[in-house]
């Protein structure tokens, strides 16, 4: 995948976390982000692989943004993987 698809898949996993009234606060206090700041800290390096680590960090919460997508599961940690920092760090089963 190339980056600027991996970056898309991130920017759509943010609005998944974001309009998930469960998730965001859970991704807020982990990432000790506050919640007026999310939007300045999405321009930084590195932001977007982390939204997707935190996603992929939680087999349901992945399999639920992948099926909300529409993406294939295994496309989540291909994106990963091209972003900043990747490697095969998650493997998302099916």
């Amino acid at each position: 995948m190339k980056r600027d698809e991996a970056e898309a898949v991130g920017i759509r996993a943010l609005a998944f976390v974001a309009g998930d009234p469960d998730l965001l606060p859970r991704f807020l206090s982990i990432t000790g982000i506050d919640a007026g700041r999310i939007r300045e800290a999405a321009r930084e390096p590195g932001f977007l692989a982390g939204v997707l680590d935190f996603v992929l960090a939680h087999e349901p919460t992945a399999l639920a943004f992948a099926a909300a997508a529409g993406l294939d599961p295994a496309s989540l940690a291909a994106a990963r993987r091209a972003l900043p920092g990747g490697g095969d760090r998650f493997l998302v089963s099916t």
